[in-house]
Formats: structure tokens, sequence, C-alpha cells
């Protein structure tokens, strides 16, 4: 599976404690260059700028052959897409709303950080209810009512019946 990530995942798991999720689930990570160097910014958090400065074996930096023009998106998003359309990638995983769209503009399969850490509970790598606690610490722009109502959903499925 040939996954491709932009920065925001990386932002939220390393802060919550959970970066481990990505290499259980998916195996390798690939990211453009312009997504390590935005990691390692210094107004970054001091655990991301750690984790990328002692890149592990699972996560793969390459550099687009080329970069789409998208309006409104920034450097990463836009080496992301870029990267995940060269590589034929079987998910990018990308929060920002407009990356999103024009990655599904692009037919590339796209999943959020969200979605990544509800895939994690649901293989029981991670507690669900005390992931998106852990988010709702975060600076990450999410409703804490739809991290309620995604709890809620998630909890209705596991229900024994």
């Amino acid at each position: 599976m040939i996954v491709v990530a932009d920065s925001s995942p990386f932002i939220v798991l390393i802060s919550i404690g959970h970066i481990n999720v990505l290499p259980k689930l998916f195996g390798q990570v690939v990211v453009p260059t312009e997504v390590s160097a935005e990691l390692l910014q210094s107004n970054r958090p001091q655990a991301v700028r750690d984790f990328m400065a002692s890149c592990p074996s699972w996560l793969l930096e390459r550099v687009p052959a080329a970069i789409e023009e998208i309006p409104a998106l920034h450097a990463g998003e836009l080496a992301a897409i870029s990267l995940a359309q060269e590589l034929k990638a079987d998910l990018l995983l990308i929060d920002e709303a407009h990356g999103r769209k024009a990655a599904a503009d692009r037919h590339i399969p796209v999943s959020g950080t969200i979605g990544v850490i509800e895939l994690a509970a649901e293989q029981g790598l991670l507690d669900l209810h005390d992931a998106f606690a852990r988010v709702k610490q975060t600076d990450f722009w999410i409703s804490h009512q739809l991290l309620d109502e995604r709890l809620q959903l998630y909890s209705a499925r596991r229900r024994p019946r």
C-alpha cells in the first residue's frame, strides 16, 4: 500500500502520543520534501522537530517530479497531492478542506487524521476515547462536538448485540 501524507497527521499524532499507529496501519508512509521541511520549522512543537530529526525507517521522503499549482493550497499540500498522483498512492493523509477536495477531484483516495485515529481504534491500536480527549487538548482545528459524535458512533458500533 502506498500512503502519502501532508504535515497535519504527523503534528497531531505526535502531539497525542500515537505516531506509532502509522507504520502499524500502513507499513511505510511517504512525504514530499516540502512536508519534511514544514515539520522541521521552528514554529512546530519540539516533539515534532525531534521526530523528524531522527526520521524512522518507515518514513520515506521523496521529491515530486513536478508540482501542480492549485489555488489556495500551501507548498506542502501541493507537493503531497502531486506526489500522491505521481506514485498512484492508495491513500493521501490530508486534513485541509481545500486540499481534500483537490485530491478528490484528482481521484486520489483521502483520509484525515481523525479517520486514521478511528482506523487505529478499530484495529485495537489505541483507545478512541483517550485519543480524542488528547486531540481536544491540541490546537488542531476540529469541532469537539464532531469528535464527541464520532465517538458515540464508534461506541454504538462496538456494543454487543
